[in-house]
């Protein structure tokens, strides 16, 4: 089971080695689109989203014009928020037929200058929450309608962090738009006997603590001497 585990693993890393890999190729020689790059990590109860956008040398400057909406040539935290968000209503995220919202959560923007060079990278992270699934298999769509018009797109699902997840499947459009992940989910592993018994163990310690407690105060305030009592002696 370990192994098969490893082997998976070691298979997840290698394609994504791969999609960076044509991710940096597309970068490099299409300077006329807007490079989209999305990477999905699912998790039992959330789906995180990555999302990076690489405009090409000849789309930059409307890119730009597209942010910066005061023509200031600067991109404004609050530029940069409004822009991040009108990427992210333009994405669909589903699971099992079940929409999910896909809010901007961290965000950061290159400096304008580099996106005018195709060197600069826009990041836009997220996190869906999920309502509580049963185990078993479980069906993920994402779809990316920013920009359809100048832009390439490229999407995959990372290795999941949790052993609960098991990716068996990805299908793609044409044109790497739309990303429907197959995934597995697992039962939550039991509490050990020995991490119960050791947590009761503990709860009765602290009980039997706290109720000790005020006993002990009341008998050292008993065996203390009053002063009227030793003038009187």
């Amino acid at each position: 089971m370990r192994s098969s585990r490893a082997s998976n693993r070691v298979a997840y890393l290698l394609a994504l080695t791969i999609a960076i890999v044509v991710s940096v190729d597309v970068s490099a020689h299409r300077r006329d689109e807007y490079l989209q790059a999305a990477r999905l990590a699912i998790e039992p109860a959330a789906v995180q989203i990555e999302l990076d956008l690489t405009p090409g040398i000849a789309v930059a400057e409307a890119i730009i014009a597209d942010i910066d909406r005061d023509r200031d040539g600067l991109l404004s935290s609050d530029e940069q928020r409004t822009y991040g968000r009108l990427v992210f209503s333009a994405l669909e995220l589903e699971v099992d037929g079940r929409p999910l919202p896909v809010e901007l959560g961290v965000f950061s923007f290159p400096d304008p200058e580099a996106m005018r060079r195709g060197e600069g990278t826009i990041r836009l992270r997220s996190a869906a929450t999920l309502q509580p699934l049963s185990v078993g298999a479980h069906q993920l769509l994402f779809r990316n309608r920013h920009h359809p018009d100048r832009s390439v797109y490229l999407a995959n699902a990372l290795v999941p962090e949790s052993d609960r997840v098991a990716v068996i499947a990805q299908r793609r459009d044409g044109d790497q738009r739309e990303l429907i992940i197959s995934y597995l989910l697992h039962a939550a592993p039991a509490t050990s006997p020995v991490v119960w018994l050791l947590s009761s163990l503990a709860a009765v310690t602290v009980l039997a603590m706290l109720l000790m407690g005020p006993r002990r105060s009341v008998r050292v305030k008993a065996r203390r001497p009053v002063m009227g009592e030793l003038e009187g002696s």
